[in-house]
C-alpha cells in the first residue's frame, strides 16, 4: 500500500483549487488534515466543505504538528518568505504558490536552507501540465524540433477596480509587483521550460489600465542562451482573456492553445516543415497516455518525488528563473539597460527589486 501524505493547506483562496484538482484527484497519495487561515469564515467554510477536522488560526501551530507531513503554502506573497523558511526548518515538506519569495537574495536563502533541511520544497507553475504542453515537451527534448529560432509568449489578461480592491493587490510591498510577478510568470515559465536558459532581455513596465502602485502592461525582447530570440508581452486591460505561446523551430512551429488559465490543457498545434519529421512526431506521440492539466499532475508527480520514483516536477532553481526574469524586467525597465544572465549577489536588484522608496 502506497504512502498517504498529510497536507496542511495555508490559505483558502487558491488554496481551494489545490484541495479540488490537486488532492481530491489523489486521494490515494494525500489526506488534507488542517485549513490555516485567518479568516475565520473562509477558514470553516472550506473545512466544512472538504470534511477537515483541524481548523488552524496561527500558522506556527502547524510547525508543531507532528503528524503533518506537508505545509502547502497560499497566502499573499509579501508573507511566503517568512513561511517557507519556518516550514522548511521545522523538516516539513513545503509546496509554495508563486512567486516563491520577494527577491534573489530571499530565493538563494531558501535553496540553501532546503539543502539542509530533511523536507523538498516545491515551488507552483501548475500551467506546464497537461496533455498539449507536455506533447511539445516531449517532441522538444526528443530533438525533433531541431534549432529554436524564434518564440511569443503573449499574457493578454483583464482585471480591473474589482479585483484591486483586495488590500493587498496592487501594492508594491504585499504584492511584491504587477501584471509581470503575478500574471505573466506562468506563461513566461512554460517558455522557459520549453526554449531553455535566458541570456539577456530588455524590458519596460508600464501602469496603463488601474490605478495602482505595480505595472499593468509589459513588453521585452529577449536573447535565450541557444541563440534563439523572444518577445514577451502582457497587459491586463485586454477586451478578452488569452495566454499565447508560438515557437518557431528549425523542424516545427509550435502554437499553445490560447485558453487564459489552463494552456497546457487542450493539444497545442504542432506543424512540422516536412512529412519526415511529421512521421517522426507521429510515431514518437503513439500510444499516448493522458496528462491531467494544472494541480492534478503537479501533485501527483510531487508524490513521486518524495517517494523516490521521479524527479521534482518544478524546483527552486526554476523559481529563481522566474525571478531573475522578474530582476531582470524591473531594472531593464527604470534604467533603459540590457541585463545580462544569470543575475547575481552583484546586481544592484539582488535584494529587492522593488522601486527606491518601496524596498
Amino acid at each position: 500500500m502506497s504512502r498517504v501524505y498529510t497536507v496542511a493547506v495555508v490559505g483558502g483562496g487558491i488554496g481551494r483549487s489545490h484541495i479540488v484538482e490537486g488532492y481530491e484527484p489523489n486521494k490515494d497519495k494525500y489526506k488534507v488534515i488542517a485549513i490555516c487561515d485567518l479568516d475565520p469564515g473562509r477558514r470553516n467554510g472550506l473545512a466544512d466543505e472538504f470534511g477537515i477536522e483541524r481548523r488552524i488560526e496561527n500558522f506556527d501551530d502547524l510547525l508543531k504538528m507532528d503528524d503533518l507531513d506537508i505545509i502547502d503554502i497560499c497566502t499573499p506573497p509579501m508573507v511566503h518568505y517568512p513561511m517557507v523558511m519556518a516550514a522548511l526548518r521545522a523538516g516539513k515538506h513545503v509546496i509554495c504558490e508563486k512567486p516563491l519569495v520577494g527577491s534573489l537574495a530571499e530565493v538563494d536563502e531558501v535553496i540553501a536552507e532546503e539543502k539542509k533541511s530533511k523536507g523538498k520544497l516545491m515551488p507552483v507553475f501548475q500551467y506546464r501540465f497537461g496533455n498539449g504542453i507536455q506533447q511539445v515537451k516531449r517532441v522538444i527534448d526528443a530533438g525533433l524540433a531541431g534549432k529554436p529560432y524564434v518564440g511569443t509568449v503573449e499574457t493578454l489578461w483583464r482585471r480591473g477596480p474589482d479585483y484591486y480592491s483586495v488590500p493587498w493587490r496592487g501594492k508594491w510591498k504585499t504584492e511584491l509587483g504587477g501584471v509581470l510577478m503575478t500574471h505573466a510568470i506562468h506563461p513566461h515559465d512554460i517558455f522557459t521550460y520549453l526554449m531553455g536558459e535566458p541570456k539577456a532581455l530588455f524590458g519596460r513596465v508600464a501602469t496603463r489600465v488601474n490605478t495602482i502602485e505595480v505595472e499593468d502592461c509589459i513588453s521585452a525582447s529577449v536573447e535565450m542562451a541557444s541563440g534563439a530570440l523572444a518577445s514577451f508581452t502582457a497587459t491586463l486591460g485586454s477586451a478578452d482573456e488569452i495566454s499565447r505561446i508560438r515557437l518557431a523551430f528549425e523542424n516545427v512551429t509550435i502554437e499553445s492553445d490560447h485558453e487564459a488559465y489552463n494552456p497546457g490543457k487542450a493539444i497545442w498545434k504542432i506543424l512540422p516543415r516536412n512529412d519526415a519529421t511529421k512521421a517522426a512526431i507521429e510515431t514518437l506521440l503513439a500510444g499516448w497516455v493522458d496528462v491531467p492539466s494544472r494541480f492534478t499532475t503537479q501533485m501527483r508527480l510531487f508524490w513521486d518525488a518524495l517517494e523516490g520514483l521521479g524527479p521534482m516536477p518544478v524546483t527552486s532553481a526554476d523559481s529563481r528563473r522566474a525571478l531573475e526574469i522578474v530582476t531582470a524586467f524591473y531594472h531593464s525597465s527604470e534604467t533603459r539597460e540590457e541585463v545580462s544572465f544569470p543575475v547575481g549577489p552583484e546586481h544592484p536588484k539582488y535584494h529587492s527589486w522593488l522601486p527606491e522608496g518601496f524596498a
